[in-house]
């Protein structure tokens, strides 16, 4: 059923080529009244091998362009796949292998972050700000940060000279390794693997490091700075409530920009179209702000880390919010991955090509249904 699929896509790809090749050659008597009769035949053959295969197998979304154009069915089979892949893959124990990796890649970052803050704000402010994301965070969790930033914030600045820029790319050398792994955790959500080479895996990481870090530099600034700035220009309570408040949207569409980025330059295929990721980027944070939220109201009102765990109460409660957050980042690549897999038209970026020929598995290759 899979492979009838992929010969009707790849066979269309070959007329329209042939046909194209054709146009290009000077018009021969006859020919054409023959080309358009050729061109209907094709046309035909195609409509009739579409609605065959979607009398065999229902209209599960085969020729869907659009994410929205799948109907229940399709969205039956993806869901479907999506939990033999949670199982197939352990992505699970993939998570937890990320979550490994953030956590000793997270004193580095914040070393990186507290010099980089330095350049907007003054860095011994950090921990007041931090404190704003209180809702988000662990509470245990965001005391070891803060008390971490505070520490770092107090040792003296070095000159903004060659030193200084060593010690920021040590950081961020030293911090890198965290996202890699997440680009290894979105290689296994599409299927892929790593094909970069050594330097453009390294470069990539580090350009999303220092993104990340920058994401996180917005979201406290907007969240812990917004509040204090307000109080300078003396605002009627109205408009001060109305700024106050669109801080929120602000901190959503960042975190939507960084996971919608994450997933289209993370795995190591040819790029996705914009329309296939932002599912799966707007279905992750929504779940990453709201699992953030519940399992911080969890520990604040119900388990008690520091009673089982003692002094490690508070890293082992990052590490679970930690791999809850990576689960979900997880899940939202294997949305859209799955989207990809139910379609037969073409979902990477370019020209439309042939399957086989699109660089992406789950482009490649049409998923199984769950009939």
């Amino acid at each position: 059923m899979l492979e009838s699929w992929s010969n009707v896509a790849y066979s269309e790809a070959k007329r329209v080529t042939s046909n194209a090749k054709r146009s290009q050659q000077p018009p021969r008597k006859g020919a054409s009244l023959i080309d358009e009769e050729a061109a209907s035949r094709a046309a035909s053959t195609t409509e009739e091998s579409k609605a065959a295969l979607r009398a065999e197998e229902g209209d599960r979304g085969r020729d869907a362009a659009w994410p929205s154009q799948i109907p229940a069915l399709g969205w039956k089979d993806i869901f479907w796949r999506l939990w033999e892949e949670f199982n197939k893959d352990r992505l699970l124990l993939v998570a937890a292998g990320a979550t490994f990796y953030l956590l000793l890649a997270l004193f580095p970052a914040l070393a990186a972050f507290i010099s980089i803050y330095g350049f907007v704000a003054d860095p011994v402010t950090v921990a007041d700000h931090v404190a704003y994301l209180g809702g988000l965070l662990p509470s245990g969790g965001l005391d070891l940060i803060r008390d971490q930033l505070q520490a770092l914030a107090r040792q003296k600045p070095g000159a903004l000279g060659i030193g200084f820029f060593i010690g920021l790319g040590i950081a961020l050398w030293s911090s890198n390794s965290g996202m890699k792994a997440l680009f290894d955790a979105m290689n296994i959500a599409y299927e892929e693997r790593e094909k970069r080479n050594f330097i453009a895996l390294n470069l990539m990481s580090i350009l999303f490091t220092v993104g990340a870090l920058l994401i996180g530099i917005v979201l406290l600034l907007t969240v812990g700075v917004v509040p204090a700035l307000l109080r300078y220009f003396y605002l009627d309570a109205w408009t001060e409530t109305l700024v106050a408040a669109a801080r929120w949207p602000v901190l959503v569409g960042t975190m939507l920009t960084g996971i919608s980025l994450l997933y289209r330059f993370g795995p190591s295929r040819e790029r996705a179209k914009w329309r296939w990721l932002s599912w799966g980027s707007l279905i992750a944070t929504v779940a990453w702000i709201a699992a953030s939220w519940l399992f911080s109201f969890y520990l604040q009102h119900f388990a008690n880390y520091n009673a089982t765990y003692g002094s490690l109460g508070a890293v082992v409660g990052l590490m679970m919010w930690t791999w809850i957050s990576v689960i979900i980042l997880i899940a939202g690549a294997a949305i859209n991955a799955e989207m990809e897999h139910q379609t037969a038209i073409d979902s990477t970026t370019g020209p439309p090509l042939p399957m086989g020929k699109r660089g992406a598995v789950v482009a490649d290759t049409l998923g199984k249904t769950a009939d």
